[in-house]
């Protein structure tokens, strides 16, 4: 296998590397990983996290396999293994798809090695041109908003609405960002912000519920956020807040864009309903944790409702960005989706 590199993972002489977001920002450990439980461990703990990595990740770990001379059998039952480790998030489903076609060919192992690199190298593709079409709707000296974390810790590439609003910063635009903490588990305020950082991109951290204020006062111009699966109407999912977000978007008469790639549109799910929404553990609520330790605020034993996702319906969403282009409510009523079917 090739020696790809992402934010987030990476291969080295055939293995698969994994970045640790549980970490970040204090700390930058890369775990190797060469197992399927080690995977599912990685991706529930979201020591992997983002629709795209996850699917990019799984499949890495089924080409390595396949290379160490694991059975055809046994990688399908491993295939099927990884498609559970996070239900909500359909790029994995995608790619996993591709995986088990390329593993029924003749010699499996070469083509799964191929497949692997080729999603890898696609998502790449798929982020740049959203990017580039994402960031023609962004003006000069404009107030953006994000939610949760959509860069390259999120993808292969440069990510999704993080990437749209990277390049208008590289184009000279003079933004600023204003980045949601995204509760319970903060990706906004340790992930995004730190790539932020990274990027040069000058921003500024809020909790989620200072975005209302803001727009109140005219101080957010569009909003992007990213997607783990979005259904053939155009509702879709994202991590919970994002509904809250569109919902005020719609008040105060704010843009407000989902960008994702054609591999995260599910046609199966002919509207939000039909998503399913993955329950998270409840101490994710009661306290917090990463690199800094633990800490607990609540009862031990206070009983927890904890979404990792909510379902923002498609009346809300004034554009949607695809790596195909950008696509109004009249688009997608025509069925314009259906050509990534």
């Amino acid at each position: 296998m090739k020696n790809l590199t992402a934010l987030s993972v990476k291969t080295v002489q055939g293995e698969l590397y994994v970045l640790d977001q549980t970490l970040l920002p204090q700390q930058q450990v890369w775990h190797s990983c060469k197992t399927v439980p080690q995977m599912v461990s990685m991706i529930k703990a979201l020591q992997l996290r983002g629709a795209p990595a996850i699917g990019i990740g799984a499949c890495l770990l089924l080409a390595y396999r396949a290379s160490v001379g694991d059975s055809r059998e046994q990688l399908l039952l491993d295939a099927e293994v990884l498609r559970a480790a996070r239900p909500t998030a359909v790029n994995l489903m995608n790619n996993l798809d591709s995986m088990i076609a390329a593993l029924k060919q003749t010699d499996f192992t070469l083509t799964a090695i191929a497949c692997a690199e080729q999603l890898f190298a696609e998502d790449v593709e798929l982020c740049q041109r959203m990017a580039e079409h994402g960031a023609e709707l962004v003006q000069e000296g404009e107030q953006l908003l994000t939610h949760c974390n959509t860069g390259g810790l999120a993808t292969a590439g440069v990510g999704t609405a993080l990437g749209v609003i990277s390049l208008a910063h590289q184009q000279g635009k003079n933004i600023r960002l204003w980045v949601d903490e995204t509760r319970p588990l903060l990706q906004g305020g340790r992930l995004t912000a730190w790539e932020c950082q990274q990027l040069g991109i000058p921003y500024q951290l809020i909790c989620d519920n200072m975005a209302a204020m803001l727009m109140a006062r005219g101080q957010v111009d569009r909003i992007f956020v990213g997607s783990d699966r979005i259904a053939a109407n155009g509702d879709f999912a994202n991590k919970v807040g994002t509904y809250s977000l569109a919902v005020l978007a719609h008040y105060h008469k704010v843009p407000f864009y989902v960008v994702a790639p054609h591999t995260t549109v599910d046609l199966a799910c002919a509207d939000g309903s039909a998503i399913p929404i993955e329950q998270r553990h409840a101490d994710e609520v009661r306290g917090v944790s990463g690199a800094f330790g633990k800490t607990v605020w609540a009862p031990e034993q206070a009983p927890v409702f904890n979404p990792a996702f909510d379902v923002t319906p498609a009346a809300l969403v004034t554009r949607w960005v695809f790596d195909t282009g950008v696509y109004s409510h009249a688009d997608i009523a025509a069925g314009v989706l259906q050509q990534f079917a």
